[in-house]
């Protein structure tokens, strides 16, 4: 939404993941790897544009935030922060759907972290365990310090999940004023990245593999397919195989399982309300826990 903004330029490329040193792969991602291929990416920006990009791993990284603040003092910092529970299952839905995840099941995946940690368990793709140490990313009061120890309060903005997803436009103007541009301009509401259920972890490493010529089963079946029809139609048709036999709505969470990260991470919530002064404690159910 951001994106559409006629005063604010983002690129078409999201999670460039520049300043996560520590915890993206070597090399980056595409051309995103050195400053000069990453600073290519705000190019097509109109010097009265604010430039900005989307990368959640910053919040996670140890290095983000005092590099963000090396290269631009001026940096404004937007960050939303979710449920932790809530939180942590859509993210596995989406490590399982982006091939970083191989274990389907979410109890199971968290309790792989210290073996992980040693480099045990590890996807074969993944080069490092760092992504997968979910506790980390709810490490809310750790995350929000980091930003704080190197911008003024002013540059930092905290939203929580819930008031974005009861009023969309709200928020949005919100971010806009922070950021200091027309915050009457019209919104358009986009639902992105909407969270699914992996049918088959086969299926959906072999679809990715085709979608971007990946390995050398996934080069040589995209050549092949790229010789039998044009692109829009390629891609329309994965579209139809992803939909149809690969995912699916995501099924109903284990409560138990998903009371159990609450009680774990209950200290993290009771923190993270002291923080930003605001009773999460009861907004996320965690007053109610037995």
């Amino acid at each position: 939404m951001l994106q559409d903004h006629p005063d604010i330029y983002m690129p078409a490329v999201k999670e460039p993941r520049f300043f996560a040193s520590d915890v993206r792969a070597p090399g980056g991602i595409g051309r995103t790897g050195t400053l000069e291929g990453y600073l290519s990416l705000f190019e097509p920006a109109r010097a009265d544009q604010r430039a900005g990009e989307a990368t959640p791993l910053y919040l996670m990284s140890h290095t983000a935030a005092s590099a963000i603040a090396e290269m631009q003092p001026a940096a404004r910092i937007v960050g939303i922060f979710r449920e932790p529970a809530d939180f942590l299952r859509s993210l596995h839905l989406q490590f399982l759907q982006a091939n970083l995840e191989t274990e389907t099941d979410l109890a199971t995946a968290i309790s792989l972290e210290d073996e992980r940690r040693r480099g045990r368990n590890l996807p074969k793709r993944l080069r490092r365990a760092d992504r997968l140490m979910y506790s980390d990313y709810v490490r809310y009061v750790e995350q929000l310090r980091r930003y704080h120890a190197v911008f003024p309060s002013e540059q930092v903005l905290a939203l929580v999940y819930d008031d974005f997803r009861n009023d969309n436009a709200a928020t949005v103007r919100k971010v806009l004023r922070f950021l200091d541009v027309d915050d009457t301009a019209p919104i358009e509401l986009v639902e992105a990245n909407p969270t699914v259920q992996v049918r088959s972890v086969f299926l959906n490493d072999l679809i990715r593999g085709l979608s971007v010529g990946r390995g050398s089963v996934g080069r040589a079946l995209n050549a092949g397919v790229k010789k039998l029809m044009p692109r829009s139609a390629r891609h329309q048709a994965l579209r139809v195989v992803n939909r149809r036999f690969v995912h699916g709505d995501p099924a109903a969470p284990d409560e138990g399982f998903m009371r159990e990260l609450r009680r774990r991470f209950k200290g993290e919530v009771v923190a993270f309300s002291e923080y930003l002064d605001r009773d999460l404690v009861s907004l996320w159910g965690y007053d109610r826990l037995d």
